[in-house]
């Protein structure tokens, strides 16, 4: 496949856009019911394609880490179809009224939530992205123009496939979900250079591919950036409370980007609360400062990198402050902006913590687990954004919308 490919498959995502955009709301939640009812009764295909992606990346010595995420089972592929049925019964953020008022002259205006267009999805390694970023496309109004990783071309093909006959069979185009066959960088770069076809780019995956679309994209983008998440022990924290939420927000799912990366604790309970969250992180390797290795010996040396890093595995970064000045410029120094936790029983600490940290989401006396659109009551996310423009945090349906203003007359005219 060339370039013009790539092209021309736009300029047909482009075309079904229109045609979602105006869909009913009964129509995209036909569409998505369709859609995980072809996607279950493919279920040994998809699984028959997924086994060749895994076979060839275990061939290539591909970790086992990456390996769970490509992996597909029946549980998996079920838990796919549900999340399409779950999109379906969420509410439908297109034609919502903002705001509206009258102007002095009679003018009434109104500011109306509707679908941004043709969303560029381009992602790594986790087939089961195609079917959830487009299902939220689709519910949005938009068309989904998908571009995942060669290493799982061939559970991508066949999930869309599926998606696409039960769009079809709603009397939507297929083309409203389309998948990029060619995986090479050429074609990467040149989807991420269609303007006038793609309106928004989200892309999923790590810091190489974070960098390319910086480097390369010409269309707008949200990044859903890296998650070096910190825990911060106030001097009043509940220790006990602090110890499950440290174990929690490192340990439940260590390689998600809303894991805590790196724990601050305040000199005041430093002795008293370092030594048991060492002990309670039992496998995870922590790095430190002097001071927690002087706390801990067991805890390596930290370098300036280690604090900024994103490990995505059992390790962790330690520092020691002396008050919460220094815990706000540490956090902000080091922070990817993603998600930042305060444990505290000082309601004036908390305050400063959220009102002076400047991340996506600041959580007070909670696990940094629990920045995820669904844990927030979106029903489903397709990214965290760490930008600050146009949406920030959880992206969820709402965020695959942008707003018009309707403004309705009886004739005036400006003087």
């Amino acid at each position: 496949m060339t370039t013009l490919d790539v092209a021309a498959q736009g300029a047909l995502v482009k075309a079904a856009a229109r045609d979602i955009s105006l869909a009913s709301t009964g129509t995209k939640n036909a569409a998505l019911q369709n859609a995980a009812d072809v996607l279950l009764g493919r279920s040994d295909e998809i699984l028959k394609a997924n086994a060749t992606d895994v076979a060839d990346a275990e061939a290539d010595g591909t970790t086992s880490a990456v390996i769970d995420r490509l992996r597909l089972t029946a549980a998996r592929i079920e838990s796919m179809a549900d999340g399409l049925r779950q999109v379906a019964a969420l509410p439908d953020p297109v034609g919502e009224v903002l705001d509206g008022w009258v102007r002095p002259n009679g003018l009434r205006i109104e500011r109306v939530r509707v679908p941004l267009g043709v969303v560029g999805i381009i992602y790594e390694n986790r087939p089961n992205v195609t079917s959830d970023a487009a299902a939220l496309c689709l519910k949005a109004g938009n068309a989904a123009f998908l571009r995942g990783s060669s290493a799982a071309i061939t559970s991508n093909r066949a999930i869309a496939a599926a998606l696409r006959e039960g769009v079809s069979k709603t009397g939507l185009p297929a083309d409203a979900v389309t998948l990029v066959d060619d995986t090479s960088r050429e074609a990467a770069a040149a989807f991420m250079k269609l303007r006038g076809v793609i309106d928004c780019l989200i892309p999923r995956g790590g810091p190489s591919l974070i960098a390319s679309i910086i480097e390369d994209a010409t269309v707008p983008y949200v990044i859903d950036g890296d998650g070096n998440c910190h825990v911060y022990v106030d001097a009043s924290a509940d220790l006990d409370m602090a110890e499950a939420i440290v174990v929690n927000a490192k340990m439940q799912r260590p390689s998600v980007c809303n894991a805590a990366e790196s724990l601050v604790v305040h000199a005041a309970v430093a002795d008293a609360f370092l030594p048991r969250a060492a002990a309670a992180l039992d496998g995870v390797e922590l790095v430190g400062d002097a001071r927690a290795r002087a706390i801990v010996p067991s805890i390596g040396e930290a370098s300036d990198d280690d604090f900024a890093r994103e490990f995505l595995d059992f390790k962790m970064s330690v520092a020691i402050v002396d008050d919460l000045d220094a815990a706000i410029a540490h956090v902000n120094r080091y922070s990817s902006g993603h998600t930042e936790a305060i444990i505290t029983r000082d309601l004036a600490s908390s305050e400063r913590f959220t009102h002076e940290v400047d991340a996506a989401a600041v959580m007070v006396n909670a696990s940094t687990r629990f920045t995820d659109g669904e844990q927030f009551g979106f029903g489903a996310e397709i990214g965290i954004s760490t930008q600050k423009l146009h949406a920030r945090g959880p992206m969820g349906l709402r965020e695959l919308t942008t707003t018009k203003y309707v403004v309705h007359g009886d004739g005036q005219i400006r003087s």
